[in-house]
């Protein structure tokens, strides 16, 4: 169990407020083993006699104690927080593979008897699941057969069980989107985390840089050029990627033919990539840019300079293989523009406004492209996780809980 004494009704981080668990409650521990043979933990919270099971699952993440199931719990909801197999890892994280953990997940939930399963895709779970949904239904001949950096992947020969409805909570528009959006093109040389090309560097008070707590500044111009580096620099390193993969499997031909035992390490060996400065979102520096009721800053905080030349960040260390599938936007098939189109089930897309790490208008592209003729959208006030404002009077989570158990209850309870 997770202590949360001192916290404030389990406001001030992103875990339940164990005093909330609604008596009765049972937790139990699973290991499901996946189509390919990985093992994944979780946990089943439940009281007994719930019809309906909410899955919540992150590709990178483990969220047994997520803030929201003591609510779900009192909604007659169980819940099932399922662990990935790369929990923490980006190096091996494929999402074409992780889709096999949803899969055995979801199996484990049919088998236990629920009558109806929902998917609650939190942050980056929603890009998770949304892939599901996507692969899983649609005929097994048609489904990809391959990562985006050619690993063979059984979606065409697994069993992918359809759910019953699909929660999006704080949905960014995947990983690689999210990465696209905040990556700093200034960087010149990859292998130099301090090589700057100054018409591009966000935080130079000549393109419209203003320290906090003053907002930047910057100009469509700039915003225009900017937005087009991102992505000239994720394409450079889609380039690197590919490049690795093909001298790998180059060699390890050549291998076969036994011509040069230097081959043998070539083939075998998988470089890492340390991709730097991945926390440079315009709009997290610049209010005005999709404004919201969101603060200055980023999810990682307030200072740039921190959170944008510091060690920790998103994607910061992958191989060529865990970049392609997860964090580029160009090559990433775990996309909500790719994916949502395919969603059909009853869904609920909840935004917090003061969200500063999905946007406005991502959420207004989102909730378009789901294809479900019952789907509906709800904002409540807070962060990312949704914890309190100091000047809201309004708690935001119990608010999420509201609309969840609502929402449930017309459909599935």
């Amino acid at each position: 169990m997770v202590n949360t004494k001192g916290a404030t009704a389990g406001l001030r981080g992103a875990f339940w407020d164990e005093s909330q668990i609604p008596s009765g409650t049972k937790h139990v521990p699973i290991n499901v083993q996946t189509q390919d043979g990985s093992v994944c933990y979780g946990m089943l919270s439940h009281r007994g006699g719930e019809k309906c099971c909410v899955m919540i699952m992150h590709p990178r993440e483990y969220l047994p104690t997520h803030y929201l199931i003591p609510s779900l719990l009192r909604a007659n909801l169980a819940v099932l927080t399922q662990a990935p197999r790369t929990v923490g890892n980006d190096i091996r994280l494929e999402h074409e593979r992780a889709l096999l953990d949803v899969a055995a997940g979801i199996e484990f939930l049919r088998n236990s008897g629920y009558d109806s399963i929902v998917l609650l895709g939190n942050s980056g779970g929603a890009g998770l699941f949304s892939f599901y949904v996507q692969q899983s239904s649609l005929p097994p001949s048609k489904r990809l057969n391959r990562t985006p950096g050619g690993k063979p992947v059984p979606l065409q020969d697994a069993s992918l069980p359809e759910v019953d409805g699909v929660i999006l909570l704080s949905p960014h528009p995947g990983q690689g989107a999210l990465l696209m959006n905040a990556i700093d093109p200034s960087v010149t040389d990859e292998n130099d985390a301090l090589s700057i090309d100054p018409t591009l560097f966000p935080f130079d008070p000549k393109n419209g840089f203003r320290k906090p707590p003053e907002s930047s500044s910057y100009s469509p111009e700039f915003v225009k050029r900017y937005r087009d580096g991102q992505r000239q620099r994720v394409k450079r390193i889609d380039s690197w990627a590919r490049e690795k993969i093909a001298e790998r499997m180059d060699a390890r031909g050549r291998v076969k033919e036994a011509r040069d035992p230097t081959d043998m390490i070539i083939a075998n060996h998988t470089p890492i990539i340390t991709v730097w400065r991945t926390d440079a979102d315009l709009r997290c520096w610049d209010l005005s840019l999709d404004p919201s009721g969101r603060r200055y800053g980023s999810l990682w905080g307030s200072n740039p300079f921190v959170s944008n030349f510091g060690s920790v960040g998103f994607g910061r260390t992958c191989t060529a293989e865990s970049w392609l599938s997860t964090w580029s936007g160009l090559s990433s098939n775990a996309s909500l523009v790719k994916c949502a189109p395919y969603i059909t089930q009853p869904t609920l897309l909840i935004v917090y406004d003061g969200d500063n790490c999905v946007f406005p208008e991502d959420a207004n592209d989102i909730f378009d492209l789901i294809a479900s003729d019952d789907k509906e959208r709800q904002s409540a006030p807070g962060d990312h996780h949704g914890r309190r404002d100091d000047h809201s009077s309004t708690d935001g989570r119990a608010l999420v809980a509201q609309y969840i158990s609502n929402w449930a209850e017309k459909r599935f309870v």
